[in-house]
């Protein structure tokens, strides 16, 4: 070479490692599915405004509670608040949705519910870890860092785990796709909107090339054929990255059919036409956070009914385009598509038109990947207060999520600081009954 290469330029090529998947098995049993999108949706959806229509909330309106109200974060009144919004129920599985939901209500038939979900965080931060890491403090893997520690990416120009940037993170931050413990090259890389998605991709170094073969030179002599293949990957997706962004080569049909022509759900419409790209550029997880709205995320202590609106708006249509889109593209047999938030709402009143933090039950839906199509499974009690019937806890939806991806929960660990760890800890059951 012409020119040394600086301490900080290597150091500098070096983080590039963060980029790379690392295969480490192809998985304990078949495989229903290969890649995972999630859609999070933070701040708390609220389970009796959605999807878990509650009647007896309208008959008994105002009226208290007839068991103790389980502590919350605000201690709101146990004041029963019937939902402003109307149910009506749709497809040949006869599934109830809420007036907010009018695109995901044409998908129900291939939507798996699971109404009887629960926990013990009421905090948005610990609650957010919990639901990705299966730890409510931080410094635990997330379970993309824990699928493609197991099982690799199939893409050789992209991350495994990417995480799409909607304008805002949840309230535990990049701790909620931290790679924690596990080795860095599987932590979730985050691309952002504008012409930069991928911080410190874009390079107009002209020597790159040359130090590019100095590393090739110093590491293949070295052996360290690993190492050289994470900066190798790193230079591929100077390619990759802005070729996958670029979506003028989608149809229009296809930008309509995922709402882009709104204003109100144009983000959050793009962002889940490029999680359909990736997967069909072998991204083993990708991750979506709720958009910045006109609300403060799904957190509606007070003014739910235009709080939960401008939420749904934002992502109503893009959600259902992008479930449509994977299955008439033949994707959807072999991707998990995942919603939910936190946790969800009190049946009860927080002030006059707000309700509190709920973890004691609430609801989330799948698509694809395996799971039995137009099922409601478990349920809250009459009010919508706690899970009641087949109780799910997030362990044990990890445990059936890993299940369909071909891993056994029980056997994927990892060494560190004396002991192993798993996504599940000591927990989880897979929830055979949801699976088809």
């Amino acid at each position: 070479m012409d020119k040394v290469i600086r301490r900080r330029d290597f150091l500098s090529a070096f983080g590039a490692m963060a980029f790379a998947g690392v295969a480490n098995g192809k998985g304990h049993h078949n495989a229903r599915a290969k890649s995972v999108i999630y859609l999070f949706m933070e701040g708390g959806p609220s389970q009796v405004d959605t999807f878990d229509p509650k009647p007896i909330l309208k008959q008994r309106a105002g009226e208290p509670l007839p068991f103790k109200n389980p502590a919350t974060v605000f201690n709101s009144s146990n004041k029963l608040m019937p939902s402003p919004f109307e149910f009506a129920r749709y497809g040949e599985s006869g599934s109830s949705v809420s007036s907010i939901f009018p695109h995901v209500a044409s998908c129900v038939d291939d939507l798996t519910f699971i109404h009887s979900m629960h926990h013990n965080n009421s905090n948005h931060s610990e609650g957010c870890l919990l639901s990705h890491t299966g730890a409510s403090v931080a410094g635990f893997p997330s379970m993309g860092s824990w699928i493609t520690y197991g099982l690799g990416s199939s893409s050789q120009n992209l991350p495994g785990y990417v995480v799409l940037d909607c304008g805002q993170t949840p309230s535990a931050g990049a701790h909620c796709y931290s790679n924690g413990f596990l080795p860095a090259p599987h932590a979730g890389t985050p691309f952002r909107t504008g012409d930069n998605p991928v911080e410190f991709l874009t390079s107009s170094d002209p020597l790159q090339g040359q130090k590019l073969e100095a590393i090739r030179s110093l590491y293949r002599d070295a052996k360290l054929p690993g190492v050289l293949s994470n900066y190798e990957k790193a230079a591929r997706m100077q390619t990759a990255v802005p070729e996958l962004m670029d979506l003028s080569e989608e149809t229009e049909q296809t930008k309509r059919l995922y709402g882009m022509e709104d204003p109100r759900c144009t983000l959050f419409g793009s962002r889940c036409l490029i999680a359909r790209r990736l997967v069909e550029r072998g991204v083993r997880f990708i991750e979506l956070f709720s958009p910045r709205v006109k609300a403060d995320r799904w957190d509606q202590h007070g003014g739910l009914k235009q709080g939960h609106t401008n939420n749904s708006v934002a992502v109503d249509q893009p959600i259902a385009g992008l479930i449509k889109d994977l299955k008439q593209r033949g994707l959807l047999d072999e991707t998990i598509v995942l919603w939910g938030g936190e946790f969800g709402r009190t049946p009860s009143s927080q002030g006059s038109n707000g309700r509190d933090h709920n973890p004691h039950g609430y609801t989330v839906f799948l698509a694809g990947g395996g799971f039995k199509p137009g099922v409601h499974h478990g349920a809250t009690d009459e009010f919508g207060y706690y899970a009641q019937q087949d109780k799910v806890h997030v362990h044990d939806l990890h445990a059936t999520i890993l299940h369909q991806l071909g891993i056994d929960h029980e056997r994927l660990t990892y060494r560190f600081g004396g002991r192993d760890y798993r996504l599940t800890d000591v927990h989880g059951n897979v929830v055979k009954a949801v699976l088809s």
